[in-house]
């Protein structure tokens, strides 16, 4: 029966896809009682029929979230990655069967961009920080699948939900490698000081925005599973992971 299972949601990022959780999902779908789902954004699969526009990106995030509801999931977790974060702080605030909320690297603010204006100093170096993060093959390969108006789209997005954070009513557990140069922790500051429900920072020093493809996926993973499983035995206080 679904009441007694828990369907968990998975949000990639912008240019991203969900390959990006791949080692994340095989561990949580080894929990006894989680369904992991996941998804690919519209623009994302390298198919252009169509403009992509913020709107559909949401329109398939709602199409998913509303399929695990109409399946009879009474709780649902989510965990979004980057611009996936600001998703699924949308869904999150929208959706009552929402109940926990996982958020790597939110791009509430983001390379050139903070609080939807652009910052030229730091855009200056972005494409140099972004190479830096993933690489020139995989910068490049992730770039060209995606339509050129994405990236205003994208800006679009985190203006229209940057608020929805004010109405975060359940547990959140936001995860932040210092070595970020694509989401600042400008973005996690925001989340801290505006969050006012349960709420746990990690701060994983040394890594980057690629969180879940690194040396210390596993103990961000145990630490995931940690805390999408207890619910009055997690600590919530903030921690550096190395």
């Amino acid at each position: 029966m679904k009441l007694f299972r828990k369907a968990i949601l998975m949000v990639h990022g912008f240019a991203g896809g969900v390959y990006d959780f791949e080692n994340l999902q095989h561990e949580l779908e080894n929990v006894s009682n989680f369904d992991v789902y996941s998804f690919t954004l519209p623009g994302h699969d390298g198919v252009f029929d169509e403009k992509i526009t913020y709107d559909l990106w949401i329109e398939k995030a709602e199409q998913q979230i509303e399929y695990l509801i109409n399946k009879g999931y009474k709780k649902i977790y989510i965990v979004g990655h980057s611009m996936g974060g600001v998703i699924s702080t949308y869904l999150t605030t929208k959706y009552k069967e929402v109940k926990k909320l996982v958020l790597a690297a939110p791009a509430f603010e983001y390379f050139g961009y903070v609080h939807g204006k652009l910052n030229y100093e730091n855009l200056i170096h972005t494409p140099t920080q972004i190479i830096k993060q993933y690489g020139v093959r995989l910068t490049l390969n992730r770039a060209f699948k995606l339509p050129f108006n994405c990236i205003g789209e994208l800006k679009k997005l985190v203006i229209k939900y940057h608020d929805c954070v004010e109405k975060i009513n359940v547990p959140t557990l936001i995860i932040w490698g210092d070595e970020d140069n694509i989401v600042p922790k400008k973005s996690i500051e925001y989340l801290e000081e505006t969050i006012k429900y349960n709420k746990k920072i990690i701060y994983v020093k040394g890594s980057t925005h690629n969180l879940f493809k690194e040396d210390v996926e596993n103990k961000l993973t145990k630490e995931i599973i940690k805390f999408l499983k207890y619910k009055f035995r997690y600590d919530f206080t903030n921690k550096n992971i190395e």
